[in-house]
């Protein structure tokens, strides 16, 4: 989904309802508040009920924020970025993802509301059980999933991060360049957002040594007006 204009300043109106469109907007700490509980509960369920030992419940746990990356890059490319045909799809992704492009400096869509994202939330954490059912593991959904939705409150926390602020090391810099050159030049390229590491497996990184960095393009996509000269020679 591109669009002839990015606006840096303002928001999409995406419903005309007022209730409804106040439901499109959150915080990252109003999610990061809602999972923390949740999660933690799960965890102690998973050991408390199962008998998953700690050691066990750690190494799932990290499978399942990894795992987080790989589902994140293919619902970037494959379902943010579907190339829809018909009105109804075409408006179903500019609510999901394109709305974000089109208004890239809108601080209340960065995360997915509360609402819907507690339903989907759920919805999975029914899928990898019923499955994990299937497969004779379910007890192991009880730390694989909360991995999972870290994973995605990282990646929240990542995308909010480079819309706002410069890259805090040296070693982030590819991150933050591969996502603002999928906003400014290719919509096509660049999917990963926590990290890039799926972006150089199936082929869709940027070649960043090729790429002319154009730092008053970087500054309009953060929050910030403007940076430093100190901040600008570091990029």
């Amino acid at each position: 989904m591109k669009f002839e204009k990015i606006h840096n300043k303002g928001q999409a109106q995406i419903f005309k309802n007022k209730y409804l469109e106040y439901l499109t907007k959150t915080h990252p700490l109003v999610i990061w508040g809602m999972y923390i509980p949740i999660l933690s509960f799960i965890l102690y369920y998973g050991h408390s009920h199962f008998g998953l030992s700690l050691a066990v419940i750690a190494l799932t746990f990290l499978t399942g924020v990894f795992f987080w990356t790989f589902f994140e890059y293919i619902i970037h490319r494959f379902v943010f970025h579907f190339v829809a045909k018909s009105k109804t799809t075409t408006r179903l992704v500019y609510i999901l993802h394109g709305n974000h492009h089109e208004y890239p400096r809108d601080k209340q869509r960065l995360f997915m509301p509360p609402v819907p994202s507690i339903i989907i939330a759920s919805v999975i954490f029914s899928v990898m059980y019923f499955i994990g059912y299937l497969l004779g593991v379910s007890n192991y959904v009880f730390a694989f999933f909360p991995g999972f939705m870290i994973g995605y409150l990282i990646y929240g926390s990542m995308h909010y991060a480079i819309h706002a602020w410069n890259p805090p090391f040296k070693w982030m810099k590819p991150l933050w360049r591969n996502h603002h050159l999928h906003h400014y030049k290719e919509t096509e390229l660049g999917f990963g957002v926590s990290t890039t590491l799926w972006d150089h497996v199936f082929g869709t990184m940027f070649d960043l040594k090729k790429e002319k960095e154009d730092k008053e393009k970087v500054q309009e996509l953060m929050f910030s007006r403007k940076a430093s000269k100190k901040e600008l020679q570091e990029l």
